[in-house]
């Protein structure tokens, strides 16, 4: 049982740090690419896809409220990260951190986890990607077959010439007597993860300076809309009124169906929108000056990003009814509205970009979970193979990529948000217990950032992501609990066997 403990000493993380040469990565990331790395993962499927359909289902125009809930819980996590990352610069994020506190158990639980994160985070966001590209695409009159347009189940009408979901068609249209097709495999997100997967194996200076320039054209994007959505309000101010009452909409009668626990199911259900600032914990040890840099990165993506996010939900529910967002481009929707044609293929092509570097960011991260796994021994060698050339984990990146392809191109966007969303709270609140315990085991390390307050604010983060967890459905939970089984299984039948630190359990003991 102490076996299945162990932590690892502090001392070695930081050596394995400051190893150079070819078989390690690359330090190659300024403070500019780690805020644009977290920007470029924050604003993504969030705020051009989910928001409309967390709208639209749980809270209404009140999902302005979800936002900063969901903000609120991030800010404390983000405190946490921020103090590891400038303390521990190693790729792996949280399982590093809950491997160095915690013990690898529960290392082995976080990492298992985050495949949720990022793998399934890349799937949701590929998923949207290909909506935005195929609308896109139709309204160029470039024809694709519905059957390669959806997930497999996907009931496609076409309405107005364009094919889109069912579910999706504006109230009062006659569905039945609309030309109707079923979707089988969504080729666009599969090809859209295998075009990221190779960016990302050519090399990361490559991959973040490609997410840079793309951060700058989404954030204007969503700057555009912003501006445009506003211009409409403040001239048509009784259509905003309209939209936004009731600002709370009345519960349904069934938890999270609007009403206060709609504005917690909203939050919980848009919580992947945030997952970006902790992806750039994963590139720590691929930054020139990760004490100073990543807390930076971390916290100035964070906020820059939520304050996007609230104008963007509020000016959305202005110009168009939250009855009406529950599609698969609510954005574009939104500026179809205002009458701006031009504004409408703007955003479709700002999105498509945006989304882009979501899915290059989510990927990276996976890929160096894997590989901070496979040097710790928990998976097989090839998983931290770096290629001699690119300096990147190749294998690890190919083979995340194909099964992320599989999956975006299989499984509902539904429910693949999700997932992504648990698994990032259960990962922030293990983060926020590791800093409480190691401040307790380890005052006397040099902390280049410190979280303020504590224990108040790890407390605080760890409330904040239980009660966003508890917001969602129950099956989401019983999906949780089957993944982690699988991955206590494959812990068991290899990780603990080829555990490195176990074994070096057996020399002379470090301080941990």
């Amino acid at each position: 049982m102490a076996s299945i403990m162990i932590r690892k000493p502090l001392n070695l993380i930081l050596e394995e740090a400051g190893q150079e040469g070819e078989c390690t990565l690359k330090r190659a990331l300024g403070v500019v690419n780690l805020v644009t790395l977290g920007i470029g993962a924050i604003i993504g499927a969030g705020i051009f896809v989910l928001t409309g359909s967390a709208a639209a289902q749980y809270a209404g125009p009140a999902i302005i409220l979800s936002f900063l809930l969901a903000g609120l819980g991030c800010v404390f996590a983000g405190l946490c990260y921020a103090e590891f990352a400038s303390l521990i610069p190693i790729a792996g994020s949280a399982y590093t951190y809950g491997y160095a506190t915690l013990g690898e158990l529960f290392a082995w639980i976080i990492g298992w986890d985050l495949i949720l994160e990022y793998g399934f985070g890349a799937a949701t966001v590929a998923s949207g990607w290909s909506a935005n590209v195929i609308l896109l695409l139709q309204y160029l009159h470039v024809p694709l077959p519905p059957e390669i347009m959806g997930t497999p189940g996907t009931i496609l009408v076409q309405y107005d010439g364009i094919w889109m979901p069912a579910n999706s068609v504006p109230a009062g249209a006659a569905v039945a007597a609309l030309p109707h097709a079923t979707a089988s495999f969504n080729i666009v997100a599969f090809l859209a993860i295998c075009l990221v997967t190779t960016i990302l194996v050519i090399g990361i200076r490559e991959s973040a300076n490609f997410n840079t320039i793309i951060v700058f054209v989404k954030v204007g994007t969503v700057l555009v809309f912003i501006a445009m959505a506003a211009s409409y309000v403040l001239a048509h101010p009784q259509v905003a009124s309209a939209n936004w009452h009731p600002f709370i909409p009345p519960n349904t009668g069934e938890f999270g169906r609007f009403g206060w626990s709609g504005i917690g199911r909203g939050a919980a259900v848009i919580f992947f929108a945030y997952i970006g600032f902790d992806a750039v914990s994963t590139a720590a040890q691929e930054a020139k000056d990760p004490q100073k840099d990543m807390p930076i990165g971390i916290l100035g993506s964070l906020v820059i990003c939520t304050l996007l996010y609230v104008a963007t939900a509020w000016l959305l529910t202005g110009v168009v009814s939250y009855k009406l967002l529950n599609v698969a481009a609510p954005v574009a929707r939104g500026m179809q509205a205002t009458g701006i044609v031009w504004g409408e293929y703007l955003v479709l092509i700002g999105t498509i970009l945006g989304l882009s570097t979501v899915m290059l960011v989510m990927l990276l991260g996976q890929s160096r979970v894997f590989f901070s796994m496979s040097r710790d021994g928990l998976l097989p060698d090839w998983a931290g193979r770096v290629h001699p050339r690119f300096r990147t984990p190749y294998i690890s990146s190919i083979t995340v990529g194909l099964f992320v392809a599989i999956f975006a191109s299989l499984i509902p966007i539904g429910i693949l948000g999700e997932l992504v969303s648990i698994g990032t709270l259960l990962a922030f609140v293990i983060v926020c217990a590791g800093v409480w315990v190691l401040r307790r085991r380890r005052p006397d390390l040099k902390r280049p950032f410190k979280t303020p307050l504590v224990p108040v604010v790890p407390i605080l983060g760890i409330i904040v992501a239980l009660y966003l967890m508890v917001s969602l459905p129950v099956d989401t939970w019983l999906r949780l609990v089957v993944w982690l089984v699988i991955g206590l299984v494959i812990y068991f039948a290899y990780g603990r066997k080829h555990s490195r630190v176990a074994a070096l359990a057996q020399r002379p003991k470090q301080r941990v």
